[in-house]
């Protein structure tokens, strides 16, 4: 979409995009948790419940500076580990959590490579400085071992000692986040449409598919329409992150849309169009693009694989037969190879990564790295045979390859009436205006063109008798479904084959 030409007094400063990054109980969720409630831009809500994947806070620097900061809201959550993979290239700042009683852990170290992956400015969070436990210089010790020079300490990291629990030094955090943000010289066109990324992606009962957008450049406007992938929505219904209803939508802003043809991929960009028929041309581009085999294997889903082996030749050997493996579907990775038995720091450094593989051949898996591993899900298998190790690596990792739905649509029916519902059974009379419609099969909802939810035809029936399939005419069903149908509703009928 071809972009109006930027001036200069379109051009604005832009808001920092601050993620929150460390190791598991080392209190990000709880710095989130405090800023949000003492630094809320609507002070009238008190305390936000029903935010999305990303808020607003409102910042006073200690020179009088009022500024807005947004937060991504994800640690745990399964939308930030996507991101995380991806660099974490949504933010324009990061802060690195670290606990002062335990310095620098696994989950440091992987959210520090994916800081230094998207070349994201970043600050040292040292928290828990109220436990009794606490030791700041052992902490800032750790941190220079692990290579993060910190300020005071022979580097320029700028780092602060906080205590998300009492809120002690959070400030402090917040004006470097600012400096930081300033110094990174962060602007946009306010005049442009906008564009950004998805940082969420749902199915609404009652409202349909719904998405959670991140604005990075632009303006989004109610009446024009958001594409994204393969899917768009008419901006009709947009909310900011407390869930109000609003027309406008700046630069750094999360926003709420709903009525997508299809929940959006989480971490996909978007830009905006303004007529639905420029929608619908570039989602049928961006369809074309899809089908063809040339792929961007960083963009495919990633099986990660430990190797632990006798001696060093077997790793080459081993990593051999994985250069063997081709499809169009996963990425193999080798994430590390070592010498020597399995251990619990094997599993502890790949527990992080979901679906990662642990191979040894002629090692042995220490106990307690078993019991580990049970309990983390990581799976671990040893050979003494190559071929062996081969052939359970082909199973493996096909047994992981995801499987493509193919959609092919069958038929087209008008509701009439609606007569009656049983919890999630609706008793409903309707017309067949196109192709075919089978028992058991699914559906997509529609109304006035937007979907609003999928269901399954549990019972057909036809002049008082019950059916297999209907071609023409008006014909009663029992339609399995949370979406709420009234009349003048579209039922499109497809089959989903699986490959």
């Amino acid at each position: 979409m071809k972009k109006t030409k930027a001036t200069i007094s379109n051009i604005a400063k832009r808001p920092p995009i601050v993620v929150v990054m460390g190791h598991i109980d080392h209190g990000k969720s709880t710095l989130l948790d405090y800023i949000r409630k003492a630094h809320s831009v609507d002070t009238e809500a008190g305390g936000i419940t029903q935010h999305l994947s990303a808020y607003v806070s409102s910042h006073t620097t200690k020179d009088g500076q009022v500024a807005n900061i947004t937060f991504l809201d994800t640690p745990g959550h399964e939308a930030f580990q996507k991101m995380r993979l991806r660099g974490a290239d949504v933010a324009d700042v990061a802060i690195l959590v670290v606990s002062a009683e335990d310095g620098v852990k696994p989950q440091t170290l992987e959210a520090l490579e994916s800081i230094k992956q998207g070349k994201l400015p970043y600050i040292v969070a040292i928290n828990k400085i109220d436990k009794p436990a606490a030791d700041i210089v052992r902490t800032q010790s750790s941190l220079i071992e692990h290579e993060i020079y910190i300020e005071g300490m022979g580097g320029n990291i700028p780092w602060v000692g906080i205590s998300a629990k009492t809120g002690e030094g959070v400030n402090e955090l917040l004006d470097l986040v600012v400096l930081t943000a300033e110094l990174a010289e962060l602007h946009g066109d306010n005049s442009a449409p906008a564009s950004g990324q998805v940082i969420e992606g749902k199915l609404d009962p009652k409202r349909g598919n719904t998405a959670t957008l991140l604005i990075t450049d632009g303006t989004l406007k109610t009446g024009t329409f958001v594409v994204s992938g393969t899917v768009f929505a008419p901006v009709r219904i947009m909310e900011d992150y407390l869930g109000k209803p609003i027309k406008e939508a700046n630069m750094s802003t999360p926003v709420g849309i709903v009525g997508f043809t299809d929940i959006p991929k989480v971490g996909a960009t978007f830009f905006t169009v303004n007529t639905k028929k420029e929608a619908e041309m570039a989602i049928t581009k961006e369809s074309l693009l899809y089908v063809q085999p040339e792929r961007v294997m960083s963009e495919l889903p990633t099986i990660p694989i430990l190797i632990k082996a006798d001696v060093l030749g077997t790793i080459d050997a081993i990593e051999h037969e994985l250069s063997k493996f081709t499809s169009d579907r996963i990425c193999v990775r080798v994430i590390g190879t070592g010498v020597g038995d399995v251990t619990s720091n094997d599993i502890q450094n790949v527990s992080a990564t979901k679906n990662s593989i642990v191979v040894g051949f002629n090692v042995k898996v220490e106990r307690q790295a078993a019991e580990l591993a049970e309990r983390l899900g990581v799976e671990i298998d040893t050979f003494s045979i190559i071929y062996e190790l081969s052939e359970w690596l082909n199973t493996a990792l096909k047994n992981r390859t995801p499987k493509i739905e193919e959609v092919i649509v069958t038929g087209k029916v008008k509701i009439l009436k609606h007569f009656s519902t049983q919890k999630y059974t609706h008793v409903l009379g309707g017309r067949a205006e196109e192709g075919l419609v089978k028992l058991n099969q699914r559906v997509r909802i529609t109304r006035r063109d937007v979907e609003i939810g999928k269901g399954i035809i549990k019972n057909l029936q036809q002049y008082k008798s019950d059916v297999q399939q209907i071609t023409e005419g008006e014909f009663g069903m029992q339609l399995e479904t949370k979406a709420e149908i009234a009349p003048g509703d579209y039922l499109e009928t497809y089959d989903l084959i699986i490959s």
